[in-house]
């Protein structure tokens, strides 16, 4: 059997500069032999063989199935920008793909990183069945176990624990790759050695800005496709979006005025101290914590946008569309969880929120995968890092303004199928919620609208 000589291992400081980087990353690759630029065969300029015995990361590699064009074009993206970057591609669209030809290709020591513990043995169990790993050469960190090997999937938080050994890997691959900015996780790209990066995100912005940070810590955005695009193409499931328009009671109407009057009257006679430092509700927020008049404005404005988005027409229009999706597999998404056991309740509906038990968790999707459940309601829980089984219709009964959670409740019902996908969001009309629904959807995004 040849043998290949294992490359050194190249301490990088924080701090070096990139032209001293540079130069270790080429000493790095001329010795390792197999990696990325050295055998490259001149009339294949994306490829790298597959098909070595003997490799950096003692392991053996081979996809178990054909990728699709645009997951070809994603690493064939991130092979030309020296294996660093983040591919952009929606939930449901097969991202992990992506990642395993990477692994293919490189060979190395690999660490994934991934946000929950449901993730962790996804994504085990995809390297050693597509990627046809044996078992033994891959490990997880988390949930209690300790397993490194030369393919090792562990969670953010394990990663971020000083004490991680996550330094001696050749490639570094970050699932959800928009929480690694975080203070708290971002030091995990800086402890790691690894030469080459990979980061997978549907929606890499950030409200606090720090998505800008992802190019010094992974590399640049190499590739991205949007949810739109690939379904015209036949990719992902053809969908459909509607908005219905719900009335708040009069009750509620007087009372969420009254509590935005009182918002609104706090922000005319406040806006100018707090626009001061550039982050008006970082100041508000700060201010609350000494100040009774900001506290209660922080208060009434999170009152009126309780009663906007848990109006009580909202179920009545959800019992309506589940009526006409009766022989579908229905998802219902809600902001909070009050809503999700008033609706479970009157409805009679499974519900999962992030009170469930993972045995209780784990038992509804398995129900709602094999057909036992048709319909289930669901809070933030299941918006990302849970294998939820395919739906081809989403009723968002309410939501934040993020287009990452929009891109990621729509991911629950496009994966590839012969059946046509629909997404509803019910709205509260005359409310701060009409907003919210416009500044949450994509650019690209049509959408029809009615009124219950």
């Amino acid at each position: 059997m040849p043998t290949t000589k294992r490359p050194r291992r190249f301490i990088v400081p924080m701090e070096v500069e990139q032209t001293q980087f540079d130069t270790l990353l080429d000493e790095y690759e001329a010795e390792a032999g197999d990696l990325l630029a050295a055998q490259l065969p001149d009339d294949e300029p994306d490829q790298l063989p597959i098909d070595a015995q003997v490799v950096a990361g003692g392991y053996r590699a081979k996809l178990a199935l054909e990728p699709r064009s645009y997951q070809s074009e994603a690493i064939a993206q991130w092979i030309e920008h020296e294996g660093r970057g983040v591919v952009v591609l929606p939930t449901g669209a097969g991202k992990t793909v992506v990642a395993l030809m990477a692994i293919e290709r490189t060979k190395l020591q690999t660490l994934v990183v991934v946000p929950t513990i449901e993730l962790l043995y996804q994504w085990r169990d995809a390297i050693v069945e597509r990627l046809q790993v044996a078992p033994a050469k891959v490990g997880v960190v988390g949930d209690g176990r300790k397993e490194w090997r030369p393919i090792t999937v562990i969670t953010y938080a394990s990663a971020a624990m000083p004490s991680a050994p996550i330094g001696e890997t050749g490639l570094l691959i970050c699932d959800e790759a928009h929480h690694l900015p975080s203070p708290a996780y971002s030091g995990i790209a800086h402890r790691s050695r690894a030469p080459y990066r990979l980061g997978l995100t549907a929606t890499p912005e950030r409200a606090d800005g720090q998505h800008r940070a992802l190019g010094q810590l992974l590399g640049p955005v190499v590739y991205r496709r949007a949810p739109a695009d690939l379904s015209a193409e036949g990719h992902i499931a053809q969908y459909d979006e509607k908005r219905v328009f719900v009335s708040l009671t009069s009750d509620e109407q007087l009372r969420y005025e009254s509590l935005m009057g009182e918002w609104k009257l706090f922000l005319a006679s406040k806006r100018h101290l707090l626009a001061r430092g550039g982050d008006f509700f970082g100041e508000l927020i700060r201010r609350s914590g000494s100040d009774p008049q900001a506290r209660r404005a922080l208060q009434a404005h999170h009152q009126a946008r309780m009663i906007a988005l848990n109006a009580g027409a909202k179920v009545s229009v959800v019992e309506e569309l589940l009526g006409k999706h009766c022989q579908d597999k229905v998802i219902v998404f809600s902001e909070y969880n009050a809503l999700v056991d008033t609706i479970s309740a009157r409805l009679a509906l499974p519900s999962i929120t992030y009170k469930t038990s993972a045995e209780e968790r784990k038992a509804t999707l398995d129900a709602f995968r094999d057909g036992s459940y048709s319909k289930i309601v669901t809070g933030r829980v299941l918006n990302e890092g849970v294998d939820v089984p395919d739906a081809n219709v989403a009723i968002v009964v309410s939501g934040s303004a993020t287009t990452r959670e929009y891109i990621q409740r729509l991911g629950r019902i496009i994966r590839p199928k012969q059946t046509r996908a629909m997404l509803y969001e019910v709205i509260t009309r005359k409310t701060g919620e009409v907003h919210t629904a416009r500044k949450r959807r994509p650019d690209d995004s049509p959408v029809q609208s009615k009124s219950a």
